[in-house]
């Protein structure tokens, strides 16, 4: 049989300590006024009876509780891994807690879950990637949540987008293959067709028009390191195969590589050049070692927080913040 829970009151705190149940409160409420004595008899009381602050009734008092809801796709990737640790460090540091909606799923299920996280009073949905459906958004901004969009287009008045420089970043690419020399360009994306996928194809494709080039496009599956080895099998394969290969991900940027390497006994970067995007760990392996633009995972996370703790200003989520992500030089293109 489970033993019912027991629930510590303030009143039960104040009672042992001697004090005012209103001197419980200012000794748990940062910057109140409270007695240097006092502070240490509510303490050594809270601490004797297990007492804890319930921080969600305070919140709904105030008509906040402090949850912040991550709506989330994608889950195994090693960017969406290292993006959603950050944004919940930066959460935890500034007392909000982080809720995980995984829309990785196609059924009702999703649908529930969102619909059970807005159930408990989120102030707030962060959708972490352009792969949920709009309508996920739409039910957000019907039950009024405030919205921080990562990497998506679908900005609505309110709602607070950050988004990358995409097309810069494929401009550089385009530079960086240039210079070492190479002249039968690709791109490898999966169908995701998500917007930050998009931005990159299009920004790549143009850049190398401005310099005469055309570019190979191929697409396959789903965002990952399988589809970069299917990838590297068909434009590899081609009579005029590719000499530079921009992936439009890390993991594609990885299993295009291997297979260039042990299917088709290419030297990466001597016979092909190849540049990935989001700077995950395993770019960094010597494996792979491969040229790379980090996400500015960190920035998105403090720029997301601020917003919260500035309580939402309404101007700053009319004009969606760009930032840049940064080239990392290594050795899958010559002369990097």
């Amino acid at each position: 049989m489970v033993s019912p829970k027991i629930f510590v009151s303030a009143q039960a705190v104040a009672d042992r300590a001697g004090v005012s149940r209103s001197a419980v409160s200012r000794t748990f409420t940062p910057g109140a006024s409270v007695a240097p004595e006092t502070r240490r008899r509510v303490l050594e009381a809270a601490e004797a009876l297990g007492y804890h602050v319930n921080h969600l009734a305070r919140g709904l008092m105030r008509n906040e509780t402090g949850i912040i809801c991550l709506i989330v796709s994608d889950l195994g990737s090693p960017y969406r891994a290292n993006l959603i640790k950050t944004l919940t460090d930066e959460l935890q540091a500034v007392g909000k807690i982080a809720m995980l909606v995984n829309t990785d799923r196609s059924d009702d299920s999703v649908d529930a879950a969102l619909r059970q996280a807005i159930r408990y009073r989120a102030d707030a949905s962060i959708i972490l990637s352009g792969m949920p459906d709009t309508s996920i958004t739409d039910l957000c901004v019907k039950n009024g949540q405030a919205l921080i969009l990562i990497n998506r287009d679908d900005s609505r008045p309110g709602q607070f987008g950050i988004n990358l420089d995409d097309g810069e970043a494929a401009r550089t690419v385009v530079t960086a293959f240039l210079r070492a020399g190479c002249r039968r360009l690709a791109f490898a994306t999966s169908e995701a067709g998500t917007p930050s996928l998009i931005a990159r194809e299009n920004g790549f494709v143009r850049a190398a028009g401005e310099q005469g080039l055309e570019v190979i496009v191929e697409r396959h599956g789903r965002t990952g390191y399988d589809a970069g080895r299917m990838l590297a099998q068909r434009l590899l394969m081609r009579r005029e195969r590719p000499d530079a290969v921009f992936c439009a991900t890390d993991l594609i940027a990885c299993g295009f590589m291997d297979a260039a390497r042990h299917q088709f006994s290419l030297d990466v970067p001597k016979d092909l050049c190849i540049a990935g995007f989001d700077d995950i760990e395993q770019a960094s392996w010597l494996s792979y070692e491969l040229t790379t633009f980090a996400q500015p995972v960190q920035e998105i996370a403090r720029k997301s927080v601020s917003w919260l703790l500035a309580g939402m200003p309404a101007e700053q989520a009319q004009n969606p913040l760009t930032l840049h992500a940064e080239l990392v030089w290594r050795r899958s293109i010559r002369g990097g």
